[in-house]
């Protein structure tokens, strides 16, 4: 998808879209959601999933805003009134693929005792899910691509922050270590995102996952304060 850059002064904008409103409509003046503002963020919805899927598909060259429309089921009329133009679709697209990474983290959080058996486990199957491949997807075409870059590097600064922000509150055994914290995060993140890019390029041999996983909880319960 070719990601054209909006012009820098132009009578009609595209509203910015942040991790709070990618995938909702304009709020209307009352707080109460109206059956018009509710079908909106439906329909944008769909047009964030069949992203989702056209990437996940046939990657990023080749997903298109016509293709968008029709793997949403949508003309491409339709999708022009959610979605400006490329850019809008493809930031929206970026920050639901975040806050479904952050939502599965805070899932993790939830076992008892914060097992790291069971924590490594929810954010493998995370990284099974067609988001990943998307957001991988998203994030190599952004090394060449000047205005895809544009759009993906505030976002992940956004969200790195954010994760971090959330990390420590959700998990304050590891206040008294935030070094060591920082460090079982960033090596679960890299292993696990490594270890799912491997399996599809087939670099990794699958009998070896749940090994490698054990040595990943092992080296986490090492890191964890007492």
């Amino acid at each position: 998808m070719a990601v054209s850059p909006a012009p820098k002064r132009a009578p009609r904008t595209a509203p910015r879209v942040t991790v709070a409103n990618a995938a909702a409509p304009e709020l209307a003046e009352s707080t109460a959601p109206t059956r018009q503002s509710l079908k909106s963020a439906q329909t944008r919805g769909r047009l964030i999933e069949a992203t989702i899927q056209c990437l996940v598909k046939v990657g990023y060259s080749g997903t298109t805003t016509p293709l968008v429309a029709t793997e949403a089921g949508l003309s491409r009329g339709a999708m022009l009134h959610h979605f400006e133009n490329s850019a809008t679709l493809i930031r929206a697209t970026i920050v639901e693929l975040h806050e479904r990474r952050l939502r599965a983290f805070r899932r993790s959080s939830e076992v008892t005792h914060h097992d790291p058996s069971a924590m490594v486990g929810a954010y493998w199957r995370q990284v099974q899910k067609p988001g990943f491949i998307a957001f991988q997807e998203l994030a190599l075409a952004a090394r060449t691509n000047a205005d895809l870059a544009q759009i993906m590097q505030p976002l992940q600064v956004e969200y790195r922050e954010r994760f971090h922000a959330e990390a420590f509150t959700l998990f304050p055994e590891w206040h008294s270590a935030p070094d060591q914290f920082a460090q079982a995060i960033a090596l679960s993140q890299t292993l696990m995102e490594g270890m799912a890019m491997s399996l599809l390029t087939g670099a990794l041999d699958e009998a070896m996952v749940p090994a490698l996983l054990a040595m990943l909880e092992e080296k986490i319960r090492a890191l964890r304060p007492a």
